[in-house]
Parts: C-alpha cells; sequence; structure tokens
C-alpha cells in the first residue's frame, strides 16, 4: 500500500501541472466559451487533453489509487467535450449567416438570380406596355386586384394608395401576416418547382412581373404612375428581391440537373442545393421584412418623396450588402 501511494505521489508531480492547466482551460469554456481562449490556448487544448488521456491510461495501467483515477476520468471527459463536442453559439452563428454565409451563397447562385431579376423585369415592361382594359381583366385575377378595374374611378384608385393611415396597430399586423405569408408562397414555390427543370419558375417569375406591370397600366393611364410606384417600391424593392432570390435559387438547381459538368450530377445538385437553401432562408428574412414595411412604413408615411426615398436607400441597401465581398471569401 506504501508503495501505491508513493507511486500516486510522484505520478501527480510529474503531471499535475499538465492538469492543473487543462483544467483551468475547461472550467473557462464551461464558463464563457470556446471563443473566450485567446489563440495561444486553443493551441494548447488538444495537446493537454491529449496528455491527460495519456495519463489515465497509464494510471490505470499500474493501478494507482482510486481518487486520482476519478479526479483524470472526470478531468478527461469534460475535456473531451470542450475539444470535440463544443458547438458554435447562437449568436455567432447568426453572425455568421447575415456576415457571410448568406451573401456568399447570393453570389454563388447570381447566375440564376440575374436572370429571374430579368425575367421580372420582361414582366413588367410587357404588361405596362401592352396595358388596356380587356388585357388587364384577362391576366388579373380578381383577389389580386381587390377592386381596382378599369371600371374604378380615378379618385378611387388614389384612395387606396393613401388608405391606411387611420388603422390601428392590430389592424396594421394582421396585415402584415397576411402579405409575408402570399409572397413567401409565392417565392418558395418558385424555388421548389426548380426540380422541374426551371420552366415552371420562369414562368411564374414572367407573370408576377406582368401582373404588376398590368397594375401599373392602370395608374398611368389616370395619371396616377409616380404615385403608383411610390406605393409599390419602399416595400417593393426588398419583396421583389425576395422572389428573385427565391426564383434563383429554382433556376440554380435546375442548372445543377441539366448541366452537372465535371461532377456527377447528383453531387452537383447537393452542392448547388445547399448554397441554394441558404438563399431561400435569407430571402425568407426579407419577405418578412417586406412585409413590415407594407404593412406599417407604407400605410403610415404617405408622403410620396419620402416614399421614393426610402425605396432608393432600399436598393442601395441590399445592393451593397449582398453584392460586397467579404474578406474571407478572397482567400484561395
Amino acid at each position: 500500500m506504501e508503495e501505491v501511494r508513493l507511486r500516486s505521489s510522484d505520478f501527480r508531480r510529474e503531471r499535475v501541472t499538465q492538469w492543473v492547466e487543462l483544467e483551468s482551460l475547461v472550467d473557462r469554456i464551461e464558463k464563457k466559451g470556446l471563443s473566450s481562449l485567446p489563440s495561444r490556448s486553443i493551441q494548447r487544448l488538444p495537446a493537454l487533453y491529449r496528455a491527460a488521456v495519456s495519463s489515465l491510461s497509464v494510471a490505470r495501467s499500474i493501478s494507482l489509487d482510486r481518487n486520482m483515477l476519478e479526479y483524470l476520468e472526470s478531468l478527461v471527459a469534460r475535456a473531451f467535450v470542450c475539444v470535440y463536442g463544443v458547438k458554435p453559439r447562437t449568436g455567432g452563428t447568426i453572425r455568421e449567416f447575415f456576415s457571410r454565409s448568406f451573401p456568399a451563397a447570393v453570389r454563388h447562385c447570381g447566375a440564376g438570380i440575374i436572370a429571374s431579376l430579368g425575367l421580372l423585369l420582361a414582366g413588367i415592361v410587357v404588361g405596362l406596355a401592352t396595358y388596356s382594359p380587356v388585357n388587364y381583366d384577362t391576366i388579373m385575377p380578381d383577389g389580386m386586384s381587390q377592386g381596382r378595374t378599369p371600371l374604378s374611378s380615378t379618385e378611387d384608385l388614389r384612395e387606396i394608395l393613401y388608405s391606411g393611415s387611420g388603422s390601428s396597430d392590430s389592424e396594421l399586423g394582421l396585415f402584415s401576416t397576411f402579405l409575408f405569408t402570399h409572397n413567401a408562397q409565392i417565392g418558395f414555390f418558385a424555388f421548389a418547382i426548380g426540380f422541374a427543370l426551371g420552366l415552371p419558375t420562369i414562368i411564374i417569375l414572367f407573370y408576377n412581373g406582368l401582373l404588376l406591370g398590368a397594375m401599373a397600366g392602370l395608374y398611368a393611364s389616370r395619371g396616377l404612375g409616380a404615385e403608383f410606384w411610390a406605393w409599390v417600391l419602399p416595400h417593393g424593392v426588398t419583396e421583389l428581391l425576395a422572389v428573385c432570390l427565391c426564383g434563383g435559387a429554382g433556376l440554380q438547381i435546375a442548372l445543377a440537373i441539366v448541366r452537372p459538368g465535371r461532377h456527377r450530377r447528383l453531387d452537383n445538385l447537393a452542392r448547388s442545393g445547399r448554397q441554394a437553401a441558404l438563399v431561400v432562408l435569407g430571402a425568407a428574412l426579407l419577405f418578412l421584412a417586406a412585409g413590415l414595411i407594407e404593412g406599417y412604413f407604407r400605410q403610415l408615411v404617405q408622403d410620396v418623396p419620402t416614399r421614393f426615398i426610402v425605396a432608393g436607400a432600399t436598393f442601395l441597401f441590399w445592393t451593397a450588402y449582398l453584392g460586397l465581398r467579404r474578406p474571407r471569401e478572397r482567400r484561395p
């Protein structure tokens, strides 16, 4: 027994400095997270963990005292979680998504998003250029027009552009929820049917642009064109961008199927699918933002110049946010 105690004492004395250092790092990680450690300590952590595992193995093989074994087993178990089981904090994951992952995924799907924007704008131009009362009634669904038809008086059409200033917060909140749900369904559907080689996505994007162009044509025919776009664009910049993101993600999936390149089609589809999923997740947040703008800001702010200023600021913000590359993306 005396020999065991002596061996335990010698064994502890030779290694206790490393154990104490490892224990202090583990305590700090458990309290404040891995990110709280300086870079030198992070580099030391795996080496200290491996040394503790080796110590535990030796201690078991030479049958040292039970207290030391229990101490080492506990230390090794806690250190294992810190080395292999630490998950990124929620705040860090969210920051990484918004600062790098989402913009990088948008640029990865850039060709499809640009194509989606082109289709949407083409639909708007065609709808505006070919507007007539007959065409309007043919292409515009009743639920979409909400009473805005060629038979409506100019005053009725103008009133819609400035309605909502007297609505309560609860009414505006319900309106925002409806708009978010409706617009998100369109965008997500445009993405989901990208697997059908992108043809339905193309039709949806063009048709939605056609509807908006026809509505703009109706208001322009009554001399309300500028006021109509001031009504649409504060939320429309964000909303139409979100639709184009979803459509572009769907077209990217279609492209991965049609043109797999030098990769296997399934591998290429998996790679493009991961990027497309990030784009659609970000687009969902854009739909939410557009719904809030449409449900609150547009209903409360009636000044036409202010509406255009907000629309322009929104356009510049999204262009800068999604268009600028981050330093990490430039690394080979």
